[in-house]
C-alpha cells in the first residue's frame, strides 16, 4: 500500500467541498446525521480539526505530550469545542472557503515535515502521513455525516479510503469494500454480523 500523502489529503477535500458548494444558504441549521451538531457547526469543527493538525505537527519541535496551547472554545453548549470559527455573514462560500484554507495549512505542513518527526495525538504520537491520513478520515466521515443531514450523495473513492484504514485502522475488516469498512470502523454503520461500534479509535504511530 502507498504512503497517504499531501495530495491525497488535498483530493480529500477537494471533493468534499465539491459535493457541498450547491447547499443552499438556509440548509445549514439542519442536524448533521447521527451527530448533535448542526451541518454548518460540522464544518467548522472539520476545518478546526484540519487546523488543529496542522498546528500541532507545524512547530520545529512540535510537542510530546499535549496540545499546542491554543484557546478552544464553544458556540452553545451542545456544539462543537473549536478554535476555528466561520462568519455567519459570509455563508455557504465563507464557509466552505474556511475549509479549504484549513485543509491547505494542513497540506502544507504535511509536506514540510521531515521523515520521522512525531507530534502528540490523544491517540498516540504520529507522523505527518499519519497527520495526512487522520485528515482525510475527518474529511470523508463528516462529509458522511453532512450529506446524510443534506440530503446528498456521498461515496467516496475507494483508493483513498483503502489509504485511511491500512495507515490507521489495522483492526478493519478486510473482507468489505473500503468504504462501508471505514464507516464501521468509526462507529457509523453496521456490517454483516458486525454491530456499529459504541466507541472507536485510530492508531497513528507510524506502521
Amino acid at each position: 500500500m502507498p504512503p497517504v500523502t499531501a495530495d491525497d489529503l488535498e483530493r480529500a477535500v477537494r471533493l468534499a467541498v465539491d459535493v457541498l458548494k450547491d447547499v443552499p444558504d438556509d440548509s445549514w441549521d439542519r442536524r448533521a446525521g447521527s451527530l448533535e451538531w448542526t451541518c454548518w457547526e460540522t464544518v467548522e469543527h472539520l476545518a478546526d480539526d484540519l487546523f488543529a493538525y496542522a498546528a500541532q505537527l507545524g512547530p520545529r519541535r512540535p510537542p510530546q505530550d499535549t496540545h499546542v496551547p491554543f484557546t478552544w472554545e464553544r458556540r452553545r453548549p451542545e456544539g462543537p469545542v473549536n478554535t476555528i470559527f466561520a462568519e455567519r455573514e459570509a455563508g455557504r462560500d465563507g464557509l466552505l472557503q474556511v475549509l479549504e484554507a484549513c485543509g491547505a495549512m494542513l497540506s502544507g505542513v504535511v509536506r514540510m515535515t521531515p521523515p520521522g518527526v512525531l507530534a502528540h495525538h490523544i491517540f498516540g504520537a504520529s507522523d505527518a502521513e499519519g497527520f495526512a491520513a487522520m485528515g482525510i478520515v475527518e474529511t470523508l466521515v463528516h462529509t458522511h455525516d453532512l450529506a446524510e443531514g443534506l440530503g446528498l450523495v456521498w461515496d467516496p473513492p475507494a483508493d483513498l479510503c483503502s489509504l485511511v484504514l491500512h495507515r490507521l485502522f489495522p483492526d478493519a475488516p478486510a473482507d468489505t469494500d473500503p468504504w462501508p469498512a471505514l464507516l464501521w470502523a468509526t462507529g457509523r454503520a453496521e456490517l454483516p454480523g458486525r454491530p456499529r461500534p459504541t466507541t472507536w479509535r485510530w492508531y497513528g504511530a507510524p506502521r
